[in-house]
């Protein structure tokens, strides 16, 4: 997982989406994805979808999975075949960690900045009045953060849905929620590369390197390894049971302990929730203190935070369910940036890509009650996973040896 500073943005940036500059800068991006991301080929499916209902005059909503740090570029990529800009809800943390071009640009994009760990009204807003007023759809990611889980997605926020709701509630146009799935493959084979970085990851934590086992294999055992030491930074001691078992052990744990110093009780919801949450808490008790000792210990207790995202991230049974290439590639991408400590993971091969497009799913005018928020986004969520894995049924990953 990517480190992110967090805590009250320094401004908001708004939205100048220019279809001049989109269009221009088409080669560029494109040029971007090809030398910093090896990606070859990008294949698009259901665009008519889409097309039809911006033709209709639509508000449009697009969700996609978010697997990776280039899916919003190879969604523009698929969304340029029609010569279509389109509006992103961003992490404001990307605009305050770009350059001044690298912001100018992104706006022009059609991109504008949210604090997700905040009630955001301004973005909210901004995201109501495009699905209402604007022709070019509006993207967000509803799982907000970036796993590096590309044939699963993981529990969508109800953000999505709200806006949606909210649009349609206020307004007589129609609003429609586009699903899509974006996944990408190598098109070479990267085991090789894939064995130097295992035995820098072993080097890194103390382990033999054990060239006649499985990646698999050893995966795992350094998974374990790693795990045991922040059991025992936590915890006193080594956990017991399988890995995905300590994982939720240990994630339990230091939400429970941190939900109890904070008085919040939220043992129900999902850990990125009960993570929001926490951020929230903490945030707001950094900007009302000026003393060094506890800004300290606030500052240890959002790291802590970020080590649940970090255990998070891993499903426990991801790659032992079907030890492909991408998801062993996937794992130790997580890997790389989690133990190595480097911002993005390195690319190993050159990569094909299929955007998918979904069915469009009305929005009920005059609807907005929680209920209906709740229910929307497991609608959301269930398309495109159905169109993950109607991609995952093809089998164009490669097995390895388990």
């Amino acid at each position: 997982m990517n480190r992110e500073p967090f805590g009250i943005p320094p401004q908001w940036w708004a939205p100048r989406l220019t279809p001049w500059c989109v269009k221009l800068s088409r080669r560029y991006r494109h040029r971007q994805l090809r030398r910093h991301q090896r990606v070859i080929d990008i294949e698009v499916r259901g665009l008519h979808h889409l097309e039809s209902a911006i033709n209709q005059d639509h508000g449009v909503l697009i969700t996609p999975n978010h697997s990776a740090h280039y899916d919003s570029a190879a969604l523009y990529a698929a969304a340029d075949q029609i010569g279509q800009p389109l509006y992103f809800m961003t992490a404001w943390q990307v605009f305050a960690m770009s350059n001044r071009f690298e912001r100018w640009l992104m706006q022009r994009l059609g991109c504008f900045s949210i604090d997700r760990e905040a009630t955001d009204r301004q973005a909210f807003k901004q995201g109501v009045r495009i699905l209402q007023e604007e022709r070019h759809p509006l993207v967000v990611f509803p799982e907000g953060d970036i796993y590096h889980v590309s044939d699963r997605v993981t529990p969508f926020r109800e953000g999505a849905a709200a806006i949606a709701l909210s649009a349609s509630r206020r307004h007589p146009r129609q609003v429609v929620v586009v699903p899509c799935a974006i996944k990408f493959w190598y098109v070479d084979d990267v085991t090789g590369e894939l064995e130097v970085l295992m035995a820098q990851l072993e080097q890194r934590l103390y382990l033999r390197t054990s060239a006649g086992m499985p990646l698999t294999d050893r995966v795992y055992r350094l998974a374990g390894a790693a795990l045991a030491l922040k059991e025992i930074d936590f915890l006193g001691r080594t956990g017991q049971g399988t890995v995905k078992e300590r994982i939720a052990t240990l994630t339990e744990h230091i939400l429970s302990q941190l939900e109890q110093k904070y008085h919040i009780d939220q043992r129900d919801a999902a850990p990125p929730e009960r993570v929001k949450r926490l951020r929230q808490r903490i945030i707001g008790a950094m900007e009302e203190t000026t003393d060094d000792e506890q800004i300290l210990q606030l500052g240890n207790d959002m790291e802590d935070i970020f080590f649940v995202v970090q255990l998070f991230s891993y499903p426990g049974n991801y790659l032992r369910d079907q030890p492909t290439l991408e998801r062993l590639a996937e794992t130790l991408d997580k890997l790389e940036e989690d133990i190595l400590h480097v911002d993005y993971p390195s690319v190993r091969g050159r990569r094909r890509a299929v955007v998918s497009f979904g069915d469009p799913a009305p929005v009920e005018t005059g609807a907005g009650e929680r209920g209906d928020m709740t229910r929307l986004t497991e609608i959301l969520q269930q398309r495109v996973q159905t169109l993950l894995d109607e991609l995952n049924c093809e089998s164009v990953g490669r097995e390895v040896a388990s």
